[in-house]
C-alpha cells in the first residue's frame, strides 16, 4: 500500500466550446480497469451520437494500467493527451472520456492534442483532485487529570484528533501518518510522563482537499 498519492474526487464533468466543437469532458475515480471499461462504455451509450468519445485510464499503485483511445481521431491526438495529463499530475486510479461533438471546423493535429488535453484539464479541475494519506489510529488512554494539556497540546500539532471518549479514563483517538508512529509514541511518553496507555489501531486512509494541485 501507497503511504500517500493523488487521485480525484469521486465523479465530475465540465465542457467547451472549441472552433464550434463541443468537447465534454467526463472523470471518474476507478479501481479497477474493468470499472474504467464500463464507465467509458456508459458514457459511449450517453453520447452515442457524437462524433468521437476518446478516453484514457491510469490504474494501480505504480500506474502498470495505462490505456488511450483516440475513437477515430487522427492517431496520437486524442487519447494520449488526455493520458498525459494524467501523469502530469500524478492521478492514480483515475478514467477520463472526452466527447467530440464536431462544429464543422477541422482543427488539425496541434489543435486537436490541445483542444483535448484542455477539456481534461478543466473536468479534473471541476471534478477537484484530492491527496490519499495512510495513517494508523492511535488510542490513548489517560487520567481526566491529563486531559487538557494533551488535548491542547495535539490541536497545535500535525497530528488529528479524532474523538475522545469520557468513562473512568480518558480515551483520546489519534491519527498519525505512517512513518510517524515511533516518534509519536515517544511525544506522548514524554509529555505524560509515561503515565499513559497507548494502543495501535488499524491503517486508513484520510483524503486531503488539494483541488490546486
Amino acid at each position: 500500500m501507497l503511504d500517500q498519492y493523488f487521485t480525484v474526487k469521486i465523479e465530475g464533468t465540465d465542457q467547451q466550446i472549441i472552433q464550434k466543437s463541443r468537447f465534454i469532458g467526463y472523470v471518474k475515480r476507478v479501481t479497477s480497469e474493468e470499472e474504467a471499461q464500463d464507465f467509458i462504455q456508459s458514457i459511449k451509450k450517453k453520447h452515442a451520437d457524437a462524433n468521437h468519445n476518446c478516453s484514457a485510464y491510469m490504474i494501480g499503485e505504480h500506474d502498470q494500467i495505462q490505456k488511450a483511445n483516440d475513437d477515430g481521431e487522427p492517431s496520437g491526438t486524442a487519447g494520449v493527451p488526455i493520458l498525459e495529463v494524467l501523469k502530469k499530475r500524478e492521478l492514480k486510479d483515475t478514467v477520463v472520456v472526452i466527447t467530440r461533438y464536431f462544429g464543422g471546423t477541422k482543427l488539425g493535429a496541434g489543435g486537436l492534442i490541445r483542444a483535448y488535453s484542455s477539456t481534461t484539464t478543466l473536468a479534473i479541475n471541476t471534478t477537484g483532485v484530492v491527496e490519499r494519506k495512510r495513517m494508523r489510529t492511535f488510542y490513548i488512554k489517560v487520567d481526566y487529570t491529563l486531559l487538557g494539556k494533551i488535548e491542547n497540546e495535539l490541536r497545535q500539532s500535525t497530528y488529528l484528533l479524532e474523538n475522545i471518549e469520557y468513562l473512568d479514563v480518558v480515551t483520546i483517538h489519534v491519527r498519525v501518518l505512517i512513518g510517524e508512529e515511533n516518534f509519536f509514541i515517544d511525544w506522548i511518553t514524554d509529555l505524560t510522563s509515561g503515565n499513559a496507555d497507548i494502543t495501535e489501531g488499524e491503517d486508513s486512509y484520510i483524503e486531503l482537499d488539494v483541488s490546486a494541485h
